[in-house]
């Protein structure tokens, strides 16, 4: 009894996965929570002896680690470029991810002569990330919107950005950037990974 309990909750939770997988909009995560369906689906035909569900599962676990690898070594472009704020590509972009956007940083209002610099982050020529602030003159950067599309939050945008062009930042004068309140717990992940600290309700990093 107990032992087809455990395998028809494997026979669901390998669905659940698959399901999820489908629905989600970032190609790391689709092929890690497919990869793991695949192989929890694997685990359950050894459990009812069912070679063919075996079989596939395991063709398809396989492919997965292979675009997975393919994933993590690949030698993609990136490249930072200015903006002044007032482009209509910006207008577009802020405009057609409104909605995300307000999930992340739901107090941002676009106003660019309010904001020191503005950047966008190219990846293989596709806007990946667009970042604004304000920096005083003690070096103190006070980000008002750093957001990645859905599809590139793989974290590769914030290594990019806090430590392969960490030089950027320093010839613009940014000592140190803060994060007054981060709405997201998502948001606060990516700000751990990329070496920023908690301060009470703010974020720093000090850059070097």
């Amino acid at each position: 009894m107990m032992y087809t309990i455990i395998s028809e909750s494997l026979g669901y939770l390998a669905t659940l996965l698959l399901a999820i997988s489908l629905v989600v909009n970032n190609d790391l995560k689709f092929r890690w929570i497919n990869a793991s369906g695949c192989f929890t689906f694997m685990v359950y035909g050894i459990l009812i002896d069912a070679v063919p569900i075996i079989i596939t599962n395991a063709l398809l676990f396989g492919i997965n680690l292979y675009y997975l690898f393919r994933l993590y070594r690949a030698d993609e472009d990136f490249e930072l470029i200015e903006f002044q704020g007032d482009e209509r590509l910006v207008h577009k972009f802020l405009s057609f991810y409104k909605k995300d956007i307000t999930n992340y940083f739901p107090d941002y209002q676009h106003d660019p002569l309010s904001n020191t610099f503005n950047f966008v982050i190219l990846r293989d020529l596709v806007i990946a990330n667009i970042f604004v602030a304000h920096l005083d003159s003690a070096g103190e950067a006070i980000v008002k919107l750093n957001y990645t599309v859905p599809k590139y939050r793989d974290y590769k945008v914030g290594k990019f950005l806090f430590d392969k062009n960490n030089e950027y930042l320093v010839s613009k004068g940014v000592k140190k950037l803060i994060y007054e309140h981060v709405a997201n717990k998502g948001h606060e992940k990516f700000l751990h990974i990329n070496g920023f600290r908690e301060h009470g309700a703010e974020f720093i990093k000090v850059l070097k």
